[in-house]
Order: structure tokens, then C-alpha cells, then sequence
């Protein structure tokens, strides 16, 4: 196996060192992400809401599983245990959006998806390296911050109710996003740094979504409206 994949990785104010459980409070805080994935479960059951709401339950529950690894054993092979749960559950979430809030049917619902992340990516490549820089890596997650907001907007726009949790998670998003960002700034001024935050407020934006799916994702609602008696 590659000795690289075994680097250690210190990107995080907590951090003291390469040991494990060097960064205790940023560790914790996924369970932020498995709470939120439980209660998702909870109310896929309650609502009846169907498979792939539960299934968006369980990878919020993997996210915090694998940040949980990454951020007890800080390598180059477990950091992609943090990235893959969290791009697979922003590509299902969309999908799901797609499908039940907007009741696109799978064709339409997989153009419109690969033309947004195609557009999202494409504004991500163009930021200047110097921004990436002095957001910590931030920008990366600008199409997760765009899904929200422009996919919520439109939904909303539609007069699906789904369409305020998205937008109020976008909200919800970009104080997380800030929190990041000055993570590694604060060293000084607070030991432990921001980054618990990040990982604090997103179980609770996740928590907002699984909540939306649950409540207003129905699988009925992807057949479309349905005709009124006269």
C-alpha cells in the first residue's frame, strides 16, 4: 500500500499532534450527523415517507461515521472517508429534490442533475487560487451551498413547502461555512478552534433536510399532483 495514503493530516486548530484522538472535541461532534441521521429515521417510519428517505438517513449517518474516523485518526486515507459520504449525500439529496419536490420523472430529474453539477463545478474550478487559500478550502463546497439555495429557491418558488427547509438550510449553511473558514485564525484566541461548529451546525442542517424528506417527500408526491373530484 502507498506510505503516502498514512500521512498525517493537520489542518484543524484542535489538533495537538499526529496521535490519535488529538482532536477529541471535533471527533465528538459527528454525532451531531448520526443524531441527525436517527431522527430522519424516526421520521421516514412515522410519515411513511419511503426507502430512499431512510436511505438519505443512513448517509448522514455514515458522514458522521467517517468524519468521526478521519477527524480520531487524521491520515490521507481516512480524509476520504470524510469526502465521500458527505458528496454522495449531497448528489442523493438533490436527486431526491428532483424527484419528490419538484416531481421530475428519473430522465429529466438526471439532466437537470448533471447540467447543475456540471454548472457548479465549472463556477468552482474558476475561483482564483488565492480565494481557496483564505477560506481554508471552503470554496469546494460552494456546489453544496449552491444546491441548497438556487435548487431550494426554485422549489420554493414552485410552492413546495420542502423548498423554505432548503433555504433556511442554506442559511443555516454559510454560518457553518464561516465557521471553517476562521477555524485555524482563532488558534490563539480559542485552543480549540471553530471546526466543532462546522460539524455542530451541519447535523443540524442535515436534521433540517432528512426533516423536509420526510414530512413533504412522500413517494406519492413523485407522480405529480393528484386531480381533485369536481
Amino acid at each position: 500500500m502507498n506510505p503516502s495514503l498514512f500521512a498525517a493530516i493537520d489542518n484543524y486548530c484542535e489538533r495537538t499532534g499526529p496521535d490519535l484522538w488529538s482532536e477529541p472535541l471535533n471527533a465528538l461532534t459527528n454525532l451531531a450527523f448520526i443524531a441527525a441521521g436517527a431522527w430522519g429515521l424516526a421520521l421516514a417510519r412515522r410519515y411513511g415517507a419511503g426507502r430512499f428517505v431512510e436511505v438519505l438517513a443512513w448517509m448522514a449517518i455514515l458522514v458522521g461515521l467517517g468524519s468521526g474516523l478521519f477527524h480520531t485518526w487524521a491520515i490521507e486515507l481516512t480524509k476520504w472517508g470524510d469526502i465521500i459520504p458527505i458528496a454522495l449525500f449531497v448528489f442523493a439529496y438533490t436527486l431526491f429534490a428532483l424527484r419528490r419536490y419538484l416531481r421530475l420523472a428519473w430522465g429529466p430529474a438526471l439532466v437537470a442533475f448533471v447540467l447543475f453539477y456540471a454548472a457548479a463545478g465549472l463556477l468552482t474550478y474558476m475561483v482564483p487560487q488565492w480565494l481557496v487559500v483564505a477560506t481554508n478550502g471552503s470554496t469546494g463546497y460552494l456546489p453544496a451551498l449552491l444546491a441548497l439555495v438556487a435548487l431550494g429557491g426554485w422549489i420554493a418558488a414552485s410552492g413546495h413547502p420542502a423548498g423554505r427547509y432548503m433555504v433556511a438550510g442554506g442559511g443555516i449553511f454559510v454560518v457553518a461555512v464561516a465557521c471553517r473558514i476562521v477555524d485555524m485564525r482563532v488558534c490563539e484566541a480559542l485552543p480549540i478552534g471553530t471546526h466543532f461548529l462546522w460539524h455542530t451546525l451541519n447535523g443540524l442542517l442535515l436534521g433540517v433536510l432528512l426533516t423536509a424528506a420526510a414530512r413533504h417527500g412522500h413517494p406519492a408526491d413523485a407522480r405529480g399532483p393528484v386531480s381533485q373530484p369536481a
